[in-house]
């Protein structure tokens, strides 16, 4: 063993943190450069890997990887990366710069003051690069043939619309109904054989790459100056003919095109069969400017052709073909599922508003509150319902969901014969104080409509095999398994007699536990794996044999809980022999890896990788080769890509965040302590990296439930919705403690003070923490524990709370807005854990509640409550400020105007981290205090003077 004498020891350590000290801390400024990996896309050989790299705010790069080669070729401002089914072609488009795009909506410029996106094309076997420019869309066939297809932009319109989100998707561009005709190119990537069709407005291939479908539309006439006719106003009452539209198919082996349907009218929602041998779609031939338009149905095949609108038999009264549910066919093309809807009711345009009240009528008898149903409106106005023709008589078609039963879950993997169906009716208004639906399943002939119910008032989850021959569920009111045999009628417990439970073991909330959750069912339907909180179990559906564990106990004996991955979306169902691979996580130390197993086997699961590692849950397989990508990663080691194929040896071909190393990053420690009522409970402690523990430093906890399962995870020093940035921190000498918490019902409040403080009396043992430079920050459900926390002690300098709650009976009866929900069911059922309703104990609510003991704080406090939060009601922050204002307690408010209950606005989670640091720095270090918390900033002054100078003045 190489021994140190005690001076070269001495020397080596003085020079290690000569080198640390040099390092310089974060600040704001590194924010915007600072990457991440994106999504990664292997082709189906298992020979190239795309990869993005993103900047938090700036231009990323798409990267394609040989796996053959080891080598990489970078693609700036690149996105939408398609890897042909062959293997062959690489196609992806390339945006404008970041600063261009940014310049375009900060001016609030039309879009065709920007550069249009290009296509590449790149033949990956000889490298060689096809740009094309001005693309508006493209498309590829996801499973046949090496085929593009793509509109160009129209130039020579000009653009009316408003610059557009370069975070949204523009695939369906061309589905757009404004959509102005383009020209639509379609090339043959293998013969280069190209074909271009003019005034194209929508387009879509099959997925095996034989048929393409498009429709062109008859651009409008260019006006005569000299025609003064078409300058008077339009008489609004006369109908408005849509322009001439036709349908085509184009057969791709030699490109012919079939014309199938060309009128007046607007068409959409084209869609093919597996096998690309029929084909469907809807449209109306209404007038442009009806109010109410009837849609059709139009079915083609090469020997059958259909259309099914309103007067259709078997349609039901008043009911009209959805213009909101494209038509999808079922996996072996025998059935076509489509909607239909009740008959619009057309709006009096003839009404004046003014004479007219607007208003809200809320009535108890409304099965959703009228929040629920204003906030779900346009979606509600669009509901469709489950519809299905048989393909082999396309003419007739059954009506299967209706308004008494809800919705309808298609069996789409062969089962013709019927649909399962799902009504949750009864349920909706108890459901804002449950916070769970209890639903009734149908089984629903798909032939006749008649819909037989066999499971009634369920909570908990349903699972339809695959092949539809068992209904898999499970029951939360009771933790068990079930599966129902559609033939024969019956039920069994999949689970019974076993002595291992399946529902949650650390379900800490007044409510009943969830499930581990169903990983899948074997082949053939004929078995279903089933999770308990560390193994899989096999449950065989036949109900004659018994289960057994199939991962063989291994995880439970080694706290290591398993999950699987799905490698190929293609395959529905876990063959028994083949290898299966698990994502793996041991839950005392926090490692993370990958295993592998057989079911059929029900051995210990194989080790291929385990250690001190955050990641591996995203594992993607090369669909036709054993070639395997993943990221992993480390507090010290940005999460980078991987590319293996045995996962005893890898390739790390990524390496982003280089510039971590100039900066002073930092450590992770899992702490341990014994709470005063004895329990046991885990956290995270993270030091600078210059650590030396012969100095004091200060301590900023951070706390939401449990957080130590993320002790080995990268964290980006990003501004953050209003969480802790604890990178930042940290690397400015700060230590930051993060505790697991767990609670006892009736009592939130008492259990984070039994849980942070005395995790927080645990590390000010230790002579290098300052026990009187204590702060600590929480958002949301950590924002109302750091409101409890100050009123119980004077054991923290400093606090920050965001988006609390400090009034449980007011927010109660509060509304989440993002959802409509009323806020019942968080505090019987839910997160705030009271288990009980106001009126059956108050005092829990009032003992639970900061408001009623602000007097006690004394400790200075900022408050986040955005006036747009959909979460927390934002006056909750206003109670907490007013009445601590009104107790001459220090107390600041921030309101993000018009932000959320997490900052979605880049600049506002800028802007937040600057304060934060300020306040923190302030109390905890002893820094001068900035101008927003001395004397405040004036309405006068909004928008013009942040408050951010430092002053020499005390808040």
């Amino acid at each position: 063993m190489l021994k140190f004498k005690p001076l070269i020891l001495c020397t080596f350590l003085l020079i290690i943190n000569f080198f640390s000290a040099q390092k310089k801390s974060l600040d704001h400024s590194v924010y915007d450069a600072w990457e991440s990996v994106g999504s990664r896309l292997i082709s189906n050989d298992g020979k190239w890997l795309g990869y993005y790299v993103d900047a938090q705010e700036g231009d990323g790069n798409l990267y394609l990887y040989s796996t053959i080669n080891k080598t990489q070729q970078k693609f700036p401002r690149a996105s939408k990366l398609f890897l042909t089914s062959d293997s062959k072609f690489a196609i992806f488009t390339v945006k404008p710069f970041y600063k261009d795009i940014k310049a375009v909506k900060d001016k609030k410029l039309k879009k065709d003051k920007l550069a249009k996106d290009s296509l590449y094309l790149v033949n990956l076997s000889n490298n060689k690069i096809e740009k094309i420019a001005n693309i508006k869309s493209y498309k590829a066939p996801f499973k046949g043939g090496s085929f593009v297809a793509y509109l160009l932009e129209n130039l020579k319109e000009k653009s009316t619309d408003s610059p557009k989100d370069d975070d949204k998707d523009d695939a369906k561009d061309d589905d757009d109904k404004n959509a102005k005709p383009s020209e639509l190119v379609v090339i043959n990537l293998t013969t280069g054989q190209k074909q271009s069709f003019q005034n194209v407005v929508k387009y879509q291939f099959s997925e095996n790459g034989k048929q393409l479908a498009f429709v062109t539309q008859k651009p409008e006439e260019k006006k005569d100056p000299k025609d003064k006719e078409k300058d008077k106003p339009k008489d609004k009452s006369k109908p408005k003919k849509y322009a001439l539209q036709s349908v085509n198919l184009v057969n791709l082996e030699n490109f012919a095109v079939n014309k199938l349907l060309e009128e007046e009218g607007d068409f959409a929602q084209l869609t093919f069969d597996k096998s690309a041998t029929q084909f469907a779609l809807t449209g109306t031939t209404s007038a442009e400017n009806d109010l109410v338009k009837d849609y059709n149905l139009y079915y083609f095949s090469k020997n059958k052709k259909a259309v099914l609108n309103q007067k259709s038999p078997k349609m039901p009264k008043d009911w009209v073909i959805s213009e909101n549910q494209a038509p999808n066919f079922s996996k072996n093309g025998k059935q076509l599922y489509f909607g239909v809807t009740p008959k619009p009711i057309a709006k009096d345009t003839a009404l004046i508003a003014n004479d007219h009240a607007i208003l809200d009528v809320w009535s108890y008898k409304d099965d959703y509150l009228k929040t629920i149903q204003l906030k779900n409106l346009n979606k509600d106005l669009k509901k469709s319902y489950d519809a299905v023709l048989q393909t082999e008589k396309p003419e007739t078609f059954t009506a299967l969901s209706r308004p008494e039963m809800d919705s309808i879950a298609i069996i789409n993997e062969g089962n013709e014969l019927f649909s399962l169906g799902i009504s949750n009716n009864a349920s909706r208004a108890e459901s804002q104080w449950t916070g769970a639906e209890k639903k009734n399943y149908y089984i629903v002939n798909n032939l006749t409509g008649e819909a037989t119910e066999f499971l009634k008032n369920l909570n908990g989850r349903i699972y339809p095999s695959p092949l539809g021959k068992f209904m898999v569920y499970f029951n939360r009111e009771d933790g068990n398994w079930y599966a129902y045999n559609v033939d024969k009628k019956s039920t069994t417990q999949l689970n019974k007699g076993l002595a291992v439970k399946f529902t949650d073991e650390e379900f800490d909330m007044p409510d009943y536990p969830n499930s581990y959750g169903l990983e899948g069912f074997t082949d053939k339907d004929f078995s279903v794996i089933i999770k308990d909180r560390y193994d899989f179990w096999e449950f065989y559906l036949d109900g004659k044999t018994a289960p057994k564990n199939i991962t063989n106990g291994f995880g439970r004996k080694n706290k290591i809980s398993f999950d699987t991955y799905q490698l190929d979306k293609d395959i529905r169902s876990f063959n028994r022999n083949a290898e299966m691979y698990l994502f793996a996580f041991n839950e005392d130390n926090k490692q993370s890896g990958i295993f592998k197993t057989k079911i059929a086997t029900a051995k210990n699961p194989e080790q291929l990788q385990l250690g001190d590692f955050y990641g591996y849950r995203n594992l993607v397989k090369a669909k036709n080769a054993e070639v395997y990508s993943y990221t992993k990663e480390t507090y010290q080691e940005a999460p980078n890509v991987y590319v293996s194929d045995n996962f005893k040896t890898e390739n790390k071909i990524s390496n982003i965040n280089a510039q971590q190393n100039q900066y002073n990053w930092g450590t992770t420690e899992l702490i341990s302590w014994t709470t005063p009522k004895g329990y046991q409970s885990k956290g995270i402690l993270y030091k600078p990296e210059d650590f030396d523990p012969n100095k004091k430093y200060p301590m900023i906890v951070y706390f939401y439930e449990k957080l130590s399962d993320g002790l080995n995870r990268y964290i980006a020093p990003s501004p953050t919705p209003s969480r802790l940035n604890i990178p930042f921190f940290v690397s400015n000498g700060y230590l930051v403690f993060t505790p697991d918490i767990s609670y006892e019902d009736g009592h939130p409040g008492k259990s984070a003070v039994e849980f942070i403080n005395s995790g927080v009396e645990s590390l000010k043992k230790n002579s290098w923490v300052n026990g009187d430079k204590i702060g600590i920050q929480g958002q949301s459900w950590g924002g109302y524990q750091v409101s409890y926390l100050i009123t119980q002690n004077n054991m923290y300098a400093a606090a920050w709370a965001g988006a609390p709650v400090v009034n449980m009976t007011s927010a109660y009866g509060g509304i989440r807005w993002s959802t409509g929900m009323n806020r019942q069911f968080q505090y019987e059922k839910s997160q705030s854990r009271i288990g009980k309703t106001l009126w059956e104990a108050p005092e829990l609510y009032l003992e639970n509640s900061p408001l009623f003991h602000l007097d006690k704080v004394t400790t200075p406090v900022v408050i986040m409550s955005n006036d747009k939060d959909g979460a927390v009601p934002w006056y909750q922050g206003i109670e907490m400020f007013t009445a601590l204002r009104r107790l001459d307690k220090k107390v600041w408010l921030l309101n993000y105007n018009n932000d959320d209950h997490n900052l979605t606005k880049r600049q506002n989670k800028k802007d937040i981290q600057i304060r934060e640091q300020q306040f923190f720095d302030y109390y905890l270090k002893d820094a001068k205090a900035p101008v927003w918390m001395t004397r405040g900033i004036p309405s006068t002054l909004k928008g013009k003077d942040w408050g951010f100078e430092l002053t020499d003045e005390k808040p």
